[in-house]
């Protein structure tokens, strides 16, 4: 079901999904007049304080899901491991975008990476793996070391094991469990960087500034814009986020992970949403990432993309949130906390983003 036109301040969406993301998807709306509704399982979830409504139900509680679309106009997403049978469910009875094709192509490792094959984008060198046999053969072809993966709900390193000389295929597959599996080759690459693309109903897409990304154990420590990289690979990075969005028919904001390396660009990674690597768009862009992607979900025009400063966008993991009162002093910090009650170790808790006057880029 597609929307056949714009919806209009004081309009209600709902959101699969209740935290941080959620949460400022949901700020971002406010702005524009549109009220949201979350729907989670999670009682404590953060996007909750700050939305019109909520439903507290499982994914597969059909009841639940019937009520949460006759009350909303649209139905969008804050994660990509929605259950395709709730999706299916929702897209029935009332709009969903990004829709469920995005969806079931972003949810498994293998499908995503034969899908940007067939777009002629680089990915590493690949092979779906069930069995020890499977896996012995796909490291005959592939070599050592590589990555072995969960197909599917991998994050922040979760799921995946690296193979080197010493470990045996058996001892890789038990250690995720036995779970079906992708078996991905390591690249040598110089930088991470991300596109933050957006595209609308009407086909218009509008890309944000290329940042580099740096992690620590596998979770997003740093987004730098401007990234330093040549002009020409960020538009090259630009242009293949481009064209994925156009090859799903895609509305909404998706989060592009590439390798730049001696090889050019090499995509890693989809993720059909909102992204943490677009969270200094909050202060460095008069549209932010979250503003765009209502933007783009309701219907109306996009916003412009560009950045009126330089910014370094910075994780706040565990308890490095008890930060929060001296970062509330710096002139030039836009602090961002996501009201979870708990700050365990590697949790997302908040971010915060330094700017500074835009240089030459």
């Amino acid at each position: 079901m597609r929307l056949d036109k714009p919806l209009p301040p004081g309009s209600t969406i709902g959101i699969l999904g209740g935290g941080q993301l959620g949460r400022m998807l949901t700020l971002a709306a406010a702005r524009l007049g549109i009220r949201c509704h979350i729907y989670a399982p999670e009682a404590d979830s953060p996007a909750f304080q700050v939305a019109a409504a909520h439903t507290i139900a499982p994914y597969d509680d059909y009841e639940a899901l019937a009520g949460f679309a006759r009350s909303v106009e649209l139905v969008t997403y804050e994660f990509e491991n929605v259950p395709a049978e709730t999706a299916a469910f929702l897209a029935a009875r009332v709009p969903l975008a990004p829709d469920a094709r995005a969806l079931a192509t972003a949810q498994d490792r293998v499908a995503e990476k034969t899908f940007l094959s067939g777009l002629g984008i680089a990915v590493a060198p690949f092979a779906a793996v069930d069995t020890v046999a499977e896996l012995d053969a796909a490291l005959s072809t592939i070599g050592r070391p590589a990555i072995l993966k969960t197909r599917r709900f991998g994050y922040d390193g979760k799921g995946q094991t690296r193979i080197d000389r010493q470990k045996a295929a058996a001892t890789a597959l038990a250690e995720i469990d036995l779970a079906p599996a992708i078996l991905e080759g390591l690249v040598s690459f110089d930088h991470e960087v991300s596109v933050i693309a957006a595209r609308g109903w009407d086909g218009v897409v509008a890309c944000y500034d290329v940042p580099l990304n740096r992690h620590e154990n596998h979770i997003l420590a740093t987004s730098t814009v401007p990234s330093g990289l040549d002009p020409a690979l960020e538009s090259k990075a630009r242009e293949i986020a481009a064209a994925i969005l156009r090859a799903l028919d895609y509305v909404g904001v998706m989060g592009i992970e590439l390798f730049a390396g001696r090889f050019g660009l090499m995509v890693n990674e989809l993720a059909p949403r909102v992204h943490n690597s677009g969270h200094w768009t909050l202060d460095a862009c008069l549209v932010s990432q979250f503003e765009q992607h209502i933007r783009a979900v309701c219907g109306w025009p996009l916003g412009n993309p560009a950045r009126h400063s330089d910014v370094v966008m910075t994780n706040l993991l565990g308890d490095g949130v008890q930060d929060w009162q001296r970062l509330a002093q710096e002139a030039d910090v836009g602090l961002h906390l996501y009201g979870k009650s708990e700050a365990r170790r590697g949790r997302k808790m908040g971010h915060f983003n330094r700017l500074s006057p835009r240089s030459g880029d």
